[in-house]
């Protein structure tokens, strides 16, 4: 089967009905995300057959196994994209095991109880509507990494495909409960706890609220109902607005905590009794120190965005806790947490990876969220706001995104690097001090002799770049990092304005 390949195409045209539209940025660095909207458009669903054929084909030669996972979230056509992927699949020869309506982890978790290699989960994670993509992996727990991207985006946009035929379907039926049965075996907690769960309207609705009843809490719903619009707020709980959504329901019922889980369900946010929003590399530090406790000696891998708590910690330090800063993106993370045998990795952006006993090495909000509630249950005379205040104080601020293009963010990235390097070198003041280092394993880590930090990196995933920045000094030291780090950006006019600041 051969394909008409266009690199534009308007919906409700010949051309968009009969010619395969992918754009080839979509191919990201460890996952795919095309916009599917009305729109301008960089997918239609010739294009998801085609990287179907891709997929399967590249499956094929990496020497795995035809038997495919597949599931799609809850979005109003995430449905129809699965079922186009699933007809490449079929023709490269995959033999596909459809699990429905799924969270990602819900996927992953399908490669090891149904024993199946490979993962195609169609999602478009925490994106606004109008996004979708595939989250893929060959080789459990693993997802692709720039490598198979790479390899994926080759045969795709070639059309080199390996059509072999003899590929089948079948359907997985009630895989939902398997999957809430194995999240919550033997893990019933005995403090009482009143929680808040927040979903967005996106698919965790279907799954949050069950798994936390069955181990034990009292669970206050906020926005679950399945509802494809999103009428509330985008799921993202990185997102301030649906932080200080769940932030009011925790003040308002009196909860213990709020949990906020994103588009996917394999995020998840935290707000404590008190609604201060906790970001996710703080619940980390208190989620490390809980687990070091239990394992002394544990080895942690953490992303960049990540607070400087991770190295410093004296609880973390006393029980003997080794931590690994590295490359921001879920694939890079999980990958590097099973090259250390990490017993946990955490990222900032709220993906958290369990390795056994805890988990199975992917990123799941719902164990992150039973964790949080074992290590409150550990714990049962301190409050989530208790264990919070034990964190020595730093200054954070949340992952603040100006609009950069996806064809010139990279160049962006590299140019400022550039600039904090020959700072660094010629020994400049950069926000009222000396560079004591810089870290460049993703973007640029900039580190001011008081360990006021400040990082610009690219989205692997939308079009946008990353600002985050930490001090363990002052507010109005976090200030000045920022407003030094933002004066580099503005010297690059491609980049817009930020979806959030502080």
């Amino acid at each position: 089967m051969s394909l008409n390949f266009v690199d534009e195409a308007r919906p409700n045209t010949f051309e968009f009905e009969t010619s395969a539209l992918i754009k080839a940025s979509g191919f990201r660095e460890y996952d795919a995300r095309w916009w599917f909207g009305q729109v301008a458009p960089e997918l239609n669903l010739i294009g998801v057959q085609a990287l179907g054929m891709g997929l399967g084909t590249l499956i094929r030669r990496l020497g795995v196994g035809p038997e495919v996972i597949t599931g799609h979230d809850f979005r109003s056509y995430s449905l129809s994209i699965k079922l186009a992927l699933v007809t490449g699949l079929m023709a490269a020869g995959a033999k596909v095991r459809d699990i429905g309506l799924a969270l990602s982890p819900m996927a992953y978790f399908a490669q090891f109880a149904l024993d199946t290699p490979s993962v195609a989960m169609v999602t478009a994670s925490h994106n606004q509507n109008g996004w979708t993509g595939v989250k893929m992996g060959a080789a459990r727990p693993l997802t692709f990494g720039p490598e198979e991207m790479t390899a994926l985006k080759t045969i795709v946009l070639a059309g080199d495909f390996d059509l072999i035929g003899g590929g089948s379907y079948d359907f997985v039926p009630n895989f939902r409960e398997t999957y809430l049965d194995d999240l919550t075996r033997g893990k019933r907690i005995s403090k009482k706890l009143k929680v808040v769960a927040a979903c967005g309207n996106g698919t965790a609705g279907a799954f949050a609220p069950e798994a936390l009843e069955r181990i034990g809490c009292e669970v206050i719903p906020l926005d679950v109902e399945l509802d494809h619009n999103f009428p509330n707020y985008n799921p993202n709980p990185e997102d301030m607005q649906m932080l200080h959504a769940i932030r009011d329901k925790v003040l308002k019922s009196g909860a213990d905590l709020g949990l906020g889980f994103d588009g996917d369900g394999d995020r998840c946010g935290v707000v404590d009794n008190e609604g201060n929003v906790i970001f996710a590399d703080k619940v980390g530090v208190m989620l490390a120190r809980d687990i070091s406790q239990l394992y002394p000696g544990s080895t942690f891998v953490v992303d960049v965005k990540s607070t400087g708590l991770f190295q410093t910690d004296s609880v973390l330090l006393a029980n003997g806790a080794v931590t690994d800063y590295w490359k921001t993106g879920h694939s890079y993370i999980k990958r590097r947490v099973a090259e250390l045998g990490a017993v946990a990795g955490f990222e900032k952006s709220g993906h958290f990876f369990f390795n056994p006993p805890i988990g199975r090495g992917y990123d799941d909000g719902l164990i992150t969220a039973i964790a949080i509630c074992q290590m409150l249950d550990r714990t049962p005379s301190s409050s989530m706001a208790d264990l919070y205040r034990a964190l020595p104080l730093t200054f954070g601020t949340p992952t603040m995104s100006p609009h950069c293009a996806d064809d010139v963010k990279y160049g962006v990235v590299e140019r400022v690097v550039a600039d904090f390097q020959a700072m660094k070198r010629d020994g400049m003041v950069f926000a009222g001090q000396k560079i004591a280092d810089l870290i460049t394993v993703n973007g640029a880590r900039v580190v001011a002799d008081d360990g006021t930090w400040g990082l610009v990196r690219a989205s692997s995933n939308k079009p946008e770049l990353v600002v985050v920045v930490e001090s363990p000094v002052s507010s109005q030291r976090r200030r000045e990092m920022f407003e030094a780090v933002d004066a580099v950006l503005r010297r690059n006019p491609e980049v817009g304005v930020y979806n959030q600041t502080f």
